[in-house]
């Protein structure tokens, strides 16, 4: 039997239908990545943050937080349904949702949220906790939205930062995983003035352009192809916005990935305009890669 050790997929639930699903989906990476699995529910008072109606009882911390155990309990339990052969655990933490993602994604192979969640804590998904998480999560962050599918390649954006360049190693070993194909998109714009102060070239070879960006995408991929021979990949070189080529491209996809931010954006930036547009957007599963770990599938 193999051994379910090392460091955990961890997923957040907040007893949503979403975060449900999420589980659902947690548990069967941690199946595939011969992994534990742990389940995580951020404790705080009051939970609920949208107005309910009139209360006939006052409920004490201690109802509340058996209710909390509850939710992590049935998230377990589900878990178990998916995947009775992964170990898992599961965990109430006091604390803001984020502090404790953003925790517990130290130790994590991978962190999982779902794509909706309730009022108030639960606004956990999508909204400010889930893309504070995804910006500072030590691993990287799937987040289960759009159409989950079992065909359908893996999507990867592609621009030439050192992001991206994680983002191709996060992809290919999920293709490689998932045994399909890979495609790789690298979206450009010709340049454009966008402020008077902007200087334009006053003529430009569109096809020099073209092939600038060709060689950025294909130095990108240089080696991952070698290391992983079994995936086929395919490139597509688009004359649009990155993140209205990522949201039509991730139509089909069964995984999207992205780095966190680009070479497009701020070099302080934790989370790229292109990024947090996926978050809100994209039509498949989206992981968010920020970091190199080396804690692969097995």
């Amino acid at each position: 039997m193999t051994s379910r050790t090392g460091a955990p997929v961890v997923v957040g639930v907040d007893g949503s239908g979403s975060a449900l699903e999420a589980v659902r989906v947690a548990a069967r990476e941690a199946a595939d990545r011969h992994r534990p699995l742990r389940v995580v529910h951020a404790f705080g008072w009051p939970l609920l943050g949208t107005p309910l109606g009139p209360v006939p009882v006052v409920c004490g911390d201690d109802a509340v937080r058996a209710a909390a155990q509850r939710t992590v309990d049935e998230a377990v339990e589900e878990a178990a349904k998916v995947a009775p052969e992964v170990p898992v655990t599961g965990r109430l933490c006091d604390g803001g949702p984020t502090a404790v993602l953003v925790r517990e994604s130290r130790d994590a192979a991978l962190l999982v949220l779902g794509h909706r969640g309730l009022g108030g804590f639960a606004e956990l998904l999508i909204g400010s906790v889930t893309v504070q998480v995804t910006a500072h999560a030590d691993c990287p962050v799937l987040v289960v939205r759009g159409e989950a599918r079992a065909d359908g390649p893996v999507v990867v954006g592609v621009d030439g930062s050192a992001l991206s360049t994680e983002a191709l190693g996060f992809a290919f070993a999920e293709a490689a995983q998932r045994d399909t194909r890979l495609v790789a998109v690298h979206a450009w714009l010709y340049p454009t003035a966008v402020g008077p102060g902007d200087i334009v070239p006053m003529a430009y070879d569109p096809q020099e352009l073209r092939a600038e960006e060709e060689r950025v995408l294909a130095e990108s991929l240089a080696g991952f192809a070698e290391r992983y021979p079994q995936v086929p990949v395919s490139t597509k070189l688009v004359a649009a916005p990155a993140a209205r080529a990522l949201v039509e491209e991730s139509t089909d996809a069964q995984l999207t990935v992205l780095g966190a931010h680009g070479r497009g954006g701020l070099a302080g930036a934790l989370l790229g305009s292109v990024s947090h547009a996926l978050l809100h957007h994209a039509r498949s599963p989206l992981a968010i890669v920020r970091h190199r770990r080396d804690l692969g599938r097995r």
